[in-house]
């Protein structure tokens, strides 16, 4: 794994970056929740079988990660912008490869919110946050909905967040006995994701 530093208007990001061993097939972007790390069981497991089906993985640390924070905060325009920048640096450097965004919980929502900006192909979405816990009337939703581009939802059935409904993902996964942290079969849900992806990347 290349560790590499991305500078953006708010401050460094960071990423790791795994490459396959032969010809690069996709560039996948991947990050993590609000409070949480690149390396959570569903991540890792995703950038494994992402490298191991010829993929460029990118497990980007946001900005606010990195300088310590425990949540984005502020207006979601400001996130949003210093992902665009962080993703757009990884980009330019396969230029050749079609991009896909992943993220888990928070970070799905804003590779939802930006995939049309930065031409992906397709988004993972792993422990979509529906709502804050105990308030289904403040759903989120309409990220899904407003996303371009085919999107695969991964939630657990027992996730205090919520789970989307079908309709509002090109596809939805729902895993019994799982939560948000998706911590059961982490091995398994990658699987899934990476099947998706190489279907609508037409790779077989």
């Amino acid at each position: 794994m290349q560790k590499v530093e991305l500078e953006t208007d708010g401050g460094p990001a960071r990423a790791w970056i795994g490459e396959p061993d032969g010809a690069p097939r996709f560039l996948l972007v991947t990050t993590h929740g609000a409070a949480g790390g690149v390396d959570s069981p569903d991540l890792t497991s995703l950038r494994d079988a992402a490298v191991a089906a010829g993929g460029v993985v990118a497990a980007v640390e946001q900005v606010y990660r990195v300088a310590g924070r425990r949540t984005p905060g502020g207006a979601t325009a400001r996130q949003d912008a210093l992902w665009l920048q962080t993703v757009r640096q990884l980009a330019d450097r396969y230029p050749a490869q079609p991009l896909l965004l992943a993220g888990r919980s928070n970070g799905a929502r804003v590779a939802c919110r930006t995939a049309r900006e930065l031409n992906a192909r397709a988004v993972v979405a792993l422990a979509f946050p529906l709502h804050p816990p105990g308030k289904p009337e403040r759903s989120r939703a309409a990220e899904l909905r407003g996303c371009p581009v085919p999107v695969l939802v991964v939630n657990g059935d027992r996730d205090p967040f919520g789970v989307p409904d079908a309709a509002d993902a090109d596809t939805l996964i729902v895993r019994p006995g799982e939560r948000h942290d998706l911590a059961k079969d982490p091995a398994g849900i990658a699987a899934i994701a990476v099947h998706w992806v190489k279907e609508r990347l037409s790779l077989g």
